[in-house]
């Protein structure tokens, strides 16, 4: 047995340890769904880990990632349901029957045929099922919702349903904008919450037409935001004084500061 396998068991123990009867009261009382909030949360903490490009933050983040993968398997297997060998075994299957290049005889010629294959193998191991016939049903619940939008419109477009370009797109934006001020006129606060939301999915259609990513342009403005903000607080900081001891005025000014700078 080697140092990797010798590891993962004995990680799996102490997860068992922590799972008995004498255990952690906090631990014997998770759920998978609790755990699946956490799972949900150390995914993103670890996209930041690859971000930073921090070797050590990076083994930090994917071992509190491999934990929870660990725990919900161990729930499963205390339910009889299946067990941490059944994943494994069930992954190592998939990789190699969607690999056919590689394990099997086919050969392609660029990345884009490595693409097309795998699309295609997964398109016929979910035939026949309920999933396969809804053409959104692969679509995760739990992506961010900027996400999920654009992917459920490129889908929706997949099958006819869509605006023949762009101008489409922004004739509805521009409708969906007169609605949210009616909305607002009114002063009905339910009224507001879904004509935005109609505005947000349809500035996702946008996007989609476009060939902008939605989610990644709107994590780019929040970046750009702060990097502003900071800008702000630091000149401020050296006058000895905060943002909010600045008049809107003068936080306009060091805004445009910024902006002129190309932060």
């Amino acid at each position: 047995m080697n140092q990797t396998q010798t590891q993962l068991q004995e990680l799996m123990a102490l997860i068992q340890r922590l799972r008995a009867p004498d255990g952690c009261p906090w631990d014997r009382k998770q759920t998978r769904q609790d755990i699946g909030k956490y799972l949900l949360d150390e995914s993103y903490e670890t996209l930041d880990a690859l971000t930073e490009n921090d070797p050590g933050h990076i083994q930090e983040e994917l071992g509190d990632l491999l934990f929870q993968i660990l725990f919900i398997a161990e729930i499963s297997a205390e339910a009889g349901e299946f067990t941490l060998s059944d994943v494994m075994k069930g992954i190592r299957e998939k990789m190699i029957r969607r690999h056919p290049h590689v394990f099997g005889d086919v050969k392609v010629e660029s990345v884009q045929d490595v693409r097309d294959n795998w699309q295609e193998i997964k398109k016929r191991e979910r035939e026949g099922s309920q999933r396969n016939q809804d053409p959104f049903g692969n679509i995760p619940r739990s992506l961010p919702a900027l996400q999920r939008a654009q992917k459920i419109t490129a889908a929706a477009s997949r099958c006819g349903f869509d605006w023949p370009d762009a101008n489409g797109a922004l004739d509805k934006l521009k409708e969906e904008l007169d609605e949210l001020e009616e909305a607002r006129t009114e002063g009905d606060a339910a009224k507001i919450e879904e004509e935005m939301g109609d505005l947000f999915f349809t500035l996702v259609n946008l996007s989609r037409f476009l060939n902008v990513d939605a989610e990644k342009a709107t994590d780019r403005a929040v970046n750009k935001f702060l990097g502003r903000w900071l800008y702000i607080t630091r000149k401020l900081a050296a006058r000895g004084r905060s943002p909010e001891d600045a008049t809107p005025a003068e936080l306009d000014l060091i805004w445009n500061e910024a902006r002129e700078k190309g932060l």
